[in-house]
């Protein structure tokens, strides 16, 4: 996927105000405050623009644009413009490590939001928290987001261990299945899925019937799926994105294996959904949101959809809501903080924000002095010609 000419490789701004260059220190804000001047506001994100990834990234930090813009066009924060710089890190640990030092040392960024990648993240939250830049809600449900305790740390959704204990709980209890097998990514990201697999297996009283780890990249899973097969699994749990589940799916299918498949959040996509040929019919994943398609009744998510297909001439997709929800929620912390803002005062309004809520009816995030994770909610979906269908309508628990 080719990211759309609105998202630039290497770097975007936020509004006009991105393009005027700026003297170094601009008041005395700039002076106490690291990212900030009397009239603007440093944020930086390091995501996947052009990787295997790039469907997620793409379409999170388009809707995260769409936000700062809005911001921007109304007059700003108490004042000051949002300048929203993003760099292109391609899925690759070194290059978000590169990517990070530029928007740390040269870009000068209050925060960083919407950081993409589990181990990417993990790589990078060390310099962050070294110049005390917060990581806000990257766009990872790795329970690292935000354990162990960290004021810098801020995380958005339910933790992929968390989804896949609920996953696995209503599977065995609700449906019946008694082999369960995992596949998973051989990096955080997976461990941290297929840990919440085994957790609950063992609370359950079951054993794990078979895995099998793998690179990002591979693209054949002929001998894993036969391995799973031969171990009798009726349910199979994933670790994956979208791009390894999709070849997964098809591989299944074509083995005329028909076994049910349940993933989580990075599987979640209308990519996986739509793809050719319908190999994820009937696929299910977990998520810490129920996606709404452009075609909701809703008015406020029919005329964001709307808006966000003429903008950047595609449909938004949940990564692109949860971005959406990630920058406004932001955004309301920011006005909390006030025109006195420091990094201090910008932590204790996120950790103000209580009960709050999107247009798109997710879960309520709430934050506090001792609580950085703004949701532990999970649902369960699954694809039905071609669209994600809630199974439930209200989340599952563990």
């Amino acid at each position: 996927m080719s990211p759309p000419r609105e998202i630039k490789r290497r770097s975007l701004l936020a509004g006009t105000a991105g393009l005027i260059a700026m003297p170094t220190i601009v008041g005395r804000a700039a002076a106490a405050t690291r990212g900030v001047s009397d009239t603007e506001i440093v944020i930086g994100t390091m995501t996947d623009l052009s990787g295997v990834t790039a469907v997620q990234g793409v379409n999170n930090a388009n809707a995260m644009r769409m936000a700062f813009d809005d911001a921007n066009a109304r007059g700003g924060v108490n004042g000051r413009k949002i300048k929203w710089i993003v760099e292109d890190m391609e899925y690759i640990v070194p290059k978000a490590v590169q990517a990070m030092n530029k928007l740390l040392n040269r870009d000068n960024i209050f925060f960083a939001i919407g950081n993409g990648g589990t181990p990417h993240n993990d790589a990078v939250m060390p310099a962050m928290f070294e110049k005390n830049v917060p990581n806000v809600f990257p766009l990872t449900c790795a329970r690292s987001m935000y354990e162990p305790f960290n004021r810098l740390k801020f995380g958005q959704f339910s933790s992929y261990y968390d989804q896949m204990r609920a996953g696995v709980k209503y599977f065995v209890e609700q449906r019946g299945k008694k082999v369960v097998g995992s596949m998973y990514q051989d990096t955080d990201f997976g461990k941290d899925v297929h840990a919440g697999v085994m957790a609950q297996l063992d609370a359950v009283g079951l054993k794990l019937a078979g895995a099998t780890a793998h690179r990002p990249t591979d693209t054949d899973f002929n001998a894993n799926l036969a391995r799973l097969h031969d171990a009798g699994c009726d349910l199979i749990c994933l670790g994956t994105i979208v791009k390894d589940t999709t070849i997964i799916l098809q591989t299944a299918r074509k083995m005329g294996w028909n076994v049910e498949f349940c993933g989580q959040f990075a599987s979640y996509s209308t990519a996986v959904a739509e793809a050719p040929g319908d190999p994820a019919e009937g696929f299910y994943s977990m998520a810490p949101a129920l996606y709404r398609y452009p075609d909701d009744p809703q008015p406020a998510v029919h005329e964001f959809a709307e808006k966000y297909h003429k903008t950047f001439g595609i449909d938004v997709n949940y990564l692109g809501e949860a971005g959406y929800t990630a920058a406004t929620f932001t955004l309301a912390a920011l006005d909390k903080a006030g025109r006195d803002l420091t990094l201090d005062s910008f932590i204790a309004a996120m950790e103000s924000m209580k009960n709050w809520h999107d247009i798109f009816g997710g879960p309520a995030l709430s934050l506090s002095a001792t609580n950085h994770h703004a949701s532990s909610q999970s649902f369960l979906s699954v694809v039905r010609k071609t669209r994600w269908t809630p199974v439930l309508d209200q989340p599952l628990s563990f």
